[in-house]
């Protein structure tokens, strides 16, 4: 999700929204949508939220807590019973919730919860890939003299194609998120995946404190260099999909990396910055460009005194970025943008182009533009349950989608 997320109920489905208050909607959303995978329940998340109110941060936290603990208890009773199917559906869905509560820390007054919840949630998912049936090694990627943590998952019963996914997540999802957004899909379509944490992203940041960066090549190519090495990869079957802030960095890396054979995003990110600058007003923006700098800071400061829930939010985002003060964070920032390198991408690219996106409208659009020759991009709208940000509501058929597009350039 992006810096001051709003979403404007513009169209159907559900135009009124499940909560009024924007970000709690869209969370909502965002997990009911992992029901088709099996990595929520609509009943149990509807129970646990029905109660919060509307700006209730710290009940919206305990809601999501308390339900992926309470599940997470429940998957260790089943698994010490012997009932390993029923553990692990049930270390899937904690995962998810307590993914959901870890992105909930945002809008807390304190961020001592941030890492606590954060390893109740990767010891659920580790407990899902203990449990699983689907065959999943955990993995270490070498980079940059240390490694990154990723899980590789083998498809189940299939012969062994070699097609393979490198799934790219976006600036704060949880890793369980990505079993929703195309993993079990693919999986089930014959594709080995291998999800990672990269710099800045969940493990990396929160355990080592290693940063975002915009030059995402540096990060791609160690990541193709491990699958090459493996002797269940075919080295001209390899595909990327990237979720939300990934729309960015997929593309950034195919700029540079041409060893992958098909990519998609979800959606297009042409300019990152524009997610943060949008909110600024244009005195703001003048300071910004005229270097500015304690000006900036100082303005900043005193305008977030009067917004709290903006400012734990400001702090949240720009956590990834670990730079000094506001004008640092912005300039950060704007450096995470496409239109001088994209004309270097030659890679088969799919851009999903949802209806209502709230945090880059019209950006898969300007993507497409910029690389005519290579793109192909197919609309999701409200009135297929498919609009907002990543078609929250409409997994199932982004799968569809993707995946019937992938398969034809993957034989």
């Amino acid at each position: 999700m992006a810096l001051g997320s709003t979403l404007h109920h513009t169209h159907g489905p559900f135009s009124d929204g499940f909560f009024h208050n924007p970000d709690f909607d869209y969370d909502l959303r965002v997990v009911l949508g992992h029901a088709f995978s099996g990595a929520a329940d609509t009943g149990e998340v509807l129970a646990a939220v029905e109660s919060v109110g509307e700006r209730d941060h710290e009940a919206w936290f305990a809601a999501w807590l308390g339900l992926g603990s309470r599940i997470r208890a429940e998957a260790d009773d089943q698994a010490a019973a012997g009932h390993d199917v029923s553990a692990s559906r049930s270390y899937l869905r904690a995962a998810a919730y307590l993914g959901a509560a870890l992105n909930a820390v945002a809008s807390l007054p304190s961020s001592d919860a941030l890492l606590p919840t954060f390893q109740a949630h990767r010891a659920a998912w580790d407990r899902f890939v203990d449990t699983t049936p689907v065959s999943i090694h955990r993995v270490s990627i070498p980079y940059e003299g240390m490694s990154l943590p990723g899980y590789f998952f083998r498809p189940w019963g299939a012969a062994g194609s070699g097609r393979t996914l490198i799934m790219n997540n976006g600036s704060d999802g949880p890793i369980s998120s990505l079993w929703a957004s195309g993993g079990a899909g693919a999986l089930q379509r014959g594709y080995n995946v291998l999800m990672f944490d990269g710099p800045g992203q969940q493990s990396m940041l929160f355990e080592h404190g290693v940063p975002f960066r915009h030059d995402w090549e540096a990060v791609i190519t160690p990541v193709v260099e491990y699958l090459l090495g493996r002797d269940d990869v075919h080295r001209d079957k390899l595909a990327i999909y990237g979720i939300s802030q990934a729309g960015y960095w997929v593309p950034r890396a195919l700029a540079f990396e041409h060893r992958i054979a098909a990519a998609i995003v979800d959606p297009g990110v042409v300019d990152v910055s524009t997610s943060w600058t949008s909110h600024l007003p244009k005195s703001m923006m003048k300071l910004l460009a005229a270097g500015e700098k304690e000006r900036f800071d100082r303005d900043m400061e005193l305008a977030l005194k009067f917004s709290p829930d903006l400012a734990r939010t400001w702090s949240f985002r720009a956590r990834p970025y670990k730079t000094d003060g506001y004008y640092d964070t912005i300039k950060a920032v704007l450096n995470y943008r496409l239109d001088n390198v994209a004309s270097s991408i030659a890679t088969p690219l799919l851009i999903t182009a949802p209806e209502d996106e709230q945090f880059w409208p019209g950006q898969s659009s300007r993507l497409a533009e910029l690389t005519p020759a290579v793109s192909t991009l197919v609309p999701f709208s409200a009135d297929e349950g498919a609009n907002f940000h990543c078609e929250p509501l409409a997994r199932s058929l982004v799968d569809q989608r993707m995946f019937d597009w992938l398969d034809a350039r993957l034989v």
